[in-house]
């Protein structure tokens, strides 16, 4: 608890000249919640209704990002620092940029982390509860998988590219918008009428979470009403024969 503690006075330390600099992006509406959010509280909650657990590391907050050319195959990290306000959209006054991505353009985020000291021996899962639309995700230059989807959660375990102190997380995003086939709804590069516009890169919490090497993935529930009864679908990671998984039900 103290390595905890002091980790986050430092943390704090470090990142409080970051957070006096940083201020929402020009926009012609506010509103009154809007105008509430500061780097310090950007979505501080446990994101996820199911699968609750209390230990949880809120990856929310000031990410370094770049802006650059899709062809480029190395994106370069130049100048001076700058800041991006997760988890808003790149588009939004909220994320403190305010401007958009071509179909030509990768959004990059980088940011570093440390493991909880206490979290030794279990497996640690990187989860995004969305990012818009393709994103490819590095840690400490372990390339993962390419997740494609708007609007899905998706998890990694990055357990085996953990190192001890403070690791580097990267995060690629490509959003085309209107120029591609991906579902978008009223998203489009030129918003009028009933047009909206675009919401490129990080949009939902981002988190980290030690887990078991056997564990819950996911559940469904649907209920039979004509017959009084509720059928539990559970998705597993881990599991040996043996295993049982127990439902309490109240009243």
């Amino acid at each position: 608890m103290l390595a905890r503690l002091l980790s986050c006075a430092t943390l704090l330390a470090v990142s409080a000249t970051a957070y006096a600099d940083w201020k929402p992006a020009p926009a012609p509406l506010m509103t009154k919640w809007g105008k509430q959010v500061t780097p310090e509280n950007a979505w501080k909650e446990y994101p996820r209704p199911q699968l609750v657990r209390k230990d949880w590391l809120n990856l929310n907050g000031l990410w370094d990002y770049t802006v650059a050319k899709k062809k480029d195959l190395v994106v370069k990290h130049t100048g001076p620092r700058t800041q991006i306000l997760v988890p808003f959209a790149i588009e939004s006054a909220l994320s403190g940029v305010g401007r958009g991505l071509t179909a030509d353009e990768v959004l990059v985020y980088s940011r570093t982390f440390t493991v909880p000291p206490e979290w030794k021996g279990k497996r640690v899962l990187l989860n995004f509860g969305a990012v818009d639309w393709e994103a490819s995700v590095r840690v400490n230059n372990t390339v993962f998988d390419t997740h494609r989807g708007g609007n899905d959660p998706f998890s990694f375990d990055i357990t085996a590219a953990l190192k001890p102190g403070e690791n580097a997380l990267e995060v690629t995003v490509w959003d085309p918008t209107d120029s591609g086939a991906q579902p978008r709804g009223k998203q489009k590069m030129k918003p009028e009428g009933i047009w909206y516009t675009p919401v490129s890169g990080i949009w939902q919490t981002v988190w980290l979470e030690p887990v078991a090497d056997t564990r819950l993935t996911g559940v469904t529930c649907t209920a039979d009403i004509q017959k009084g009864e509720v059928l539990f679908r559970f998705g597993t990671a881990g599991t040996k024969a043996g295993d049982r998984i127990d439902i309490l039900v109240t009243d």
